[in-house]
């Protein structure tokens, strides 16, 4: 269970990354600037710089976090928490969700995410393991760029 609970952890941090574009509508994706920085998940144990990663897409590399996250992650092979990019090639859908890759170092797997933002600061992420089954919705918050490397309330 505990593994099932990290991987839709991981899973939503991927979904972190919408949060991190600007809210901008699908037609003007690919000409709009992207705003990018740190998110951190709702028990504040990962944060996660959304940068952009080419192509229009934007991925997010785990700047901090705590001792917990990182023996979880280590359990599940992955020995270097930070710095790891969990977040690969998110892009915006017509729908105006956004869609990529997050890999989950508990698991050493890759899942598909997706995230959908009502405001600058406020990301609604949602993985599921299975399908349409399993699944775990997160809201996650903007961290100060400033604060980075310290965890935030």
């Amino acid at each position: 269970m505990r593994r099932i609970k990290s991987f839709l952890v991981g899973l939503t941090a991927a979904a972190s990354l919408a949060a991190g574009l600007a809210a901008v509508s699908p037609a003007s994706a690919q000409d709009a600037p992207f705003t990018y920085g740190v998110w951190r998940n709702p028990k504040n144990s990962v944060h996660v710089e959304i940068k952009p990663c080419g192509g229009g897409r934007a991925c997010g590399v785990v700047v901090w976090a705590n001792d917990d996250a990182k023996a979880d992650a280590r359990k599940g092979g992955t020995p270097e928490l930070v710095g790891l990019q969990l977040l690969r090639d998110f892009q915006l859908q017509k729908n105006g969700s956004w869609k990529g890759k997050v890999f989950v170092p508990d698991l050493n797997m890759n899942f598909n995410g997706t995230a959908d933002f009502p405001d600058a600061t406020t990301m609604k992420a949602k993985g599921c393991l299975i399908g349409g089954f399993l699944c775990k919705s997160q809201t996650w918050r903007r961290v100060d760029v400033a604060a980075r490397g310290t965890p935030s309330s």
